[in-house]
């Protein structure tokens, strides 16, 4: 897992706050709750990432390519929550069962903690997501599996 700097963290939060608002009902951001954990994750195309900020990082912008988001907080007896981090280990595939292992891209920024994979798609294509995850201090691994229908932005 690769772990990113500051200055591409300061324009990572606004970037998946303004993907969570533009993304459709089907494409904006979930969460499931596992015990005190629960997961945040969204899919969204590459072009909503600024090309100067993609290229910095090396993720490849595209119409036909698309990132997956996750994050995990743990929700804490005060009732309050915090980041968590984790391992991860995370796939996709297509109908024809073409399959993507994620090389999963950790992002902090202050409290803030994301974990970014990227992925190919074809318009209107079905994907469906394999993600395990470890919380940080847990023996347990838990699963998470959903599927989203891709489409191009032009």
């Amino acid at each position: 897992m690769n772990k990113l700097s500051a200055p591409f963290c300061r324009w990572l939060t606004p970037l998946f706050m303004l993907c969570v608002a533009l993304c459709s009902a089907a494409q904006a951001q979930l969460s499931e709750r596992f015990g005190d954990y629960e997961l945040h994750y969204s899919v969204v195309n590459t072009t909503f990432i600024e090309p100067e900020v993609a290229a910095q990082y090396g993720l490849a912008r595209g119409s036909r390519r698309a990132i997956i988001n996750l994050s995990l907080r743990e929700h804490l007896e005060d009732g309050s929550t915090v980041a968590r981090e984790m391992d991860l280990d995370g796939r996709s595939w297509d109908l024809t069962q073409a399959q993507v292992d994620f090389d999963f891209i950790e992002v902090r920024e202050g409290p803030a903690l994301y974990y970014i994979g990227e992925f190919k798609f074809i318009n209107r294509e079905w994907r469906f997501f394999d993600i395990s995850f470890t919380p940080e201090g847990s023996e347990e691994t838990l699963n998470i599996d959903f599927k989203r229908q891709m489409y191009i932005n032009d």
